[in-house]
């Protein structure tokens, strides 16, 4: 195993730690509270059992509950000590409607390759990735990715499988150019307060400091104009920005967003808690509902992405942001 490996496996047991050592989580918003996160203590044909800040949760499956795990999968399948995701019927939080085990993602510049294995830059001062690409799942990424080289760009979801990401599936379509040749976008002197385009998703528990952990089980929007001034430590120096496709104002940590999923309609605010300077790197779309809007306008945290009616696997959705209030 590498060293990067090795790092995110410690990664992994300090957030079942975190996660089964919380006194509470917390209060979730009203579109949140129907997914909940948690370590998986015992999977059965019929019944879920999660290891979560408000102590076990049991979740009940109807015929049309979905597993997701790499792929899709039985519930059995499932293993203790999986990190799960789970989104829970409108009729109540006791009945799972999807869930998802293992997910990982991988956004940033490819550094380096290995045969089918990457180490991919996540930018703004994570930790390095190193994702293995699946001969099953080459070609479909292949053909969105054709240029697995470092300087490329590269983001695919996947599982997490001994302290590295398993790609499945790639999420957007690779830029024809290395990110070094992105081509001059002029800076928007004006600024709206409503914008189109896209929202992804990212986990911020792996390879950050212990105190972000109870983040990746709450409400929260990594953004990829954060503003640089008035800021200290991580949100500054390690914020790796550029001029965004989208015409995005500038952000402090704490500023609103109210978010809209456009696909399903489904709302909510949620804060400004992270740099997402890798979403200004891309100037892509999400092929869903039709939309043309390009360009990423937040990433949020699983949790908030699934509860906003995303699917983990797919990625991404179209989004209409508003930003609620502005810091200063």
């Amino acid at each position: 195993m590498t060293d990067s490996g090795r790092d995110h496996g410690r990664d992994r047991r300090r957030f079942t730690a975190a996660v089964l050592g919380a006194a509470a989580a917390p209060e979730p918003t009203p579109v949140h509270h129907r997914v909940a996160r948690g370590v998986v203590v015992d999977a059965t044909s019929y019944m879920l059992c999660l290891a979560t800040p408000q102590g076990e949760e049991r979740f009940l499956y109807e015929r049309v509950t979905s597993f997701w795990r790499g792929g899709e999968v039985r519930p059995t399948e499932l293993r203790p000590g999986d990190d799960a995701v789970v989104l829970c019927s409108h009729d109540g939080r006791l009945v799972a409607e999807r869930v998802w085990a293992q997910a990982a993602r991988a956004t940033g510049v490819i550094t380096a390759r290995e045969g089918d294995t990457l180490q991919v830059d996540p930018g703004h001062g994570r930790p390095r990735l190193t994702v293995v690409l699946p001969y099953r799942s080459s070609g479909r990424i292949a053909v969105r990715h054709p240029r697995l080289e470092p300087g490329y760009l590269f983001d695919a979801v996947g599982t997490w499988q001994n302290g590295e990401i398993q790609a499945s599936r790639p999420v957007t379509t690779q830029p024809p150019y290395p990110l070094s040749a992105t081509p001059r976008r002029p800076p928007t002197r004006q600024y709206s307060t409503t914008v189109t385009g896209i929202a992804t998703w990212y986990d911020p528990a792996w390879g950050r400091s212990s105190h972000l952990y109870p983040r990746a089980l709450a409400a929260g929007a990594a953004y990829p104009a954060l503003d640089p001034v008035g800021h200290e430590g991580e949100h500054n120096s390690t914020c790796d920005r550029r001029t965004s496709c989208v015409p995005l104002p500038l952000l402090s940590t704490g500023a609103a967003l109210s978010l809209r999923n456009d696909c399903t309609r489904d709302t909510a605010v949620v804060p400004v808690v992270d740099c997402a300077a890798a979403d200004s790197w891309l100037c892509d779309l999400c092929p869903a509902c039709g939309s043309q809007g390009a360009g990423r306008l937040a990433s949020l945290t699983m949790t908030s992405f699934v509860a906003l009616g995303g699917r983990l696997e797919a990625g991404c959705f179209n989004a209409t942001m508003t930003v609620a209030n502005q810091e200063g």
